[in-house]
């Protein structure tokens, strides 16, 4: 890596590594740098950038967190680690999920998925070790695996279906592979994996790590699995892998990101599950204390009895496909999560949601997931956003055509 200009940066190499991943730097660019971050408070945009909210939150959430604040005792507001009650309700409710008898003191609570992600990462996995993971990816993957001082390895999706391509993934695995991430529902697809692909994972990360003599863990990201559509079933990985890390946070359960609560879950069927625990137990402390705030902890209980309003993100998305697959435009319906991932009418992506952003419509180029040639729209904007934004998809739509070269 060369020095910058006036000298060695005071900054550290992982430090450096980090900031010059180009996904990174295109989010970070986004965020500070371009016409939603100069524009994204303003009052009459159509914003499908983030899953952020738009609109008032829950009562029942603001009344959990407005109970949970009020103090009992002289130690409401001392450390706390993994509270045993919040605990208890985290498992209760992952266990009814997934039909699995998930035990409490094999969950750990983080300060959101984000950190859980982190933590899973360095309990099974040694600098040099490598990580694969799909594109499109949630664009933070990278980072988080290049901070832990693991190599990341790519892999594309199937393009037309969004499911893991097995083939690819054996065909990535190598003798220093320690992890597979992937994340259903899936961000930005909206793709749950079905249990039959889900299956034959298990089976090639099981052949995989007889052949490598090493096992290789699944890191199972699931922020989205109470958000899905249509009536779908959830499968998770751990129901047919028993070497599987979930990491799971509740601020996409309650469209509250900013709330930062989550935790890390090993199933009951992992061998070595506590000893391995003792391991995780340490680093919540070693990287900083990572357990949650008390108050969310103490409003865990309640938070875990309700959601979003899940039929109505499916109302979103189901007129967003009607109306944008009938002006032209290639997509699927997603099966779960936040998101529509969108085929662009250009090979500019990137250009494309410009041109939307100078109307006032904001939605995340593929580019942003390492795959050019997509957008992604979030179905937490409003409706009065989703219908604001169909004339201008409408224009956009017609602008490409009026551009395509013809024969």
């Amino acid at each position: 890596m060369t020095e910058p200009p006036g000298g060695p940066s005071p900054a550290s190499r992982r430090a450096l590594e980090v900031a010059s991943i180009p996904s990174l730097r295109r989010v970070n660019d986004f965020l500070g740098n371009s016409t939603y971050s100069r524009r994204q408070y303003q009052p009459g945009i159509c914003d499908f950038t983030l899953g952020n909210p738009h609109q008032m939150p829950q009562d029942a959430y603001v009344q959990a967190l407005q109970s949970a604040v009020t103090p009992r005792d002289d130690q409401w507001f001392a450390y706390k680690t993994n509270q045993a009650d919040a605990r208890e309700a985290a498992t209760d409710s992952l266990s009814r999920l997934l039909d699995v008898p998930f035990e409490a003191e094999d969950l750990y609570l983080t300060t959101g998925g984000f950190t859980a992600l982190a933590l899973a990462l360095k309990a099974v996995a040694d600098p040099g070790d490598e990580v694969i993971y799909s594109l499109p990816p949630w664009f933070l993957y990278e980072p988080l695996v290049v901070e832990a001082g693991l190599v990341p390895v790519k892999v594309r999706v199937n393009a037309e279906t969004f499911d893991l391509d097995l083939d690819a993934i054996a065909a990535a695995i190598t003798p220093r592979t320690r992890v597979v991430i992937i994340n259903t529902p899936n961000n930005p697809t909206g793709r749950i994996y079905p249990p039959e692909l889900l299956q034959s994972l298990a089976e090639l990360l099981d052949e995989a790590s007889a052949r490598n003599g090493r096992r290789i863990y699944l890191v199972s990201d699931e922020p989205y699995n109470r958000i899905v559509f249509d009536g779908a079933r959830f499968h998770s990985p751990v129901e047919f892998y028993p070497y599987t890390l979930l990491a799971y946070s509740y601020g996409k359960t309650h469209l509250a990101p900013g709330e930062r609560i989550g935790y890390l879950a090993l199933p009951p069927t992992m061998p070595d599950r506590r000893a391995l625990g003792l391991a995780i137990g340490a680093l919540q402390v070693a990287m900083g204390w990572i357990y949650p705030n008390g108050v969310l902890q103490y409003a865990l209980p309640r938070l875990e009895r309700f959601t979003i309003d899940v039929h109505q993100l499916q109302r979103k998305r189901d007129r967003l496909v009607r109306e944008l697959g009938a002006m032209g435009y290639r997509l699927r319906p997603s099966e779960g999560s936040f998101y529509l991932f969108v085929h662009c009418p250009i090979p500019d992506d990137e250009a494309f949601t410009e041109a939307l952003s100078q109307e006032d419509v904001f939605v995340l180029p593929g580019a942003l997931f390492e795959t050019p040639g997509f957008f992604r729209i979030s179905l937490t904007a409003s409706e009065d956003m989703v219908e604001g934004s169909l004339p201008h998809f409408r224009a956009a739509m017609e602008r490409a055509g009026q551009n395509r070269p013809t024969d």
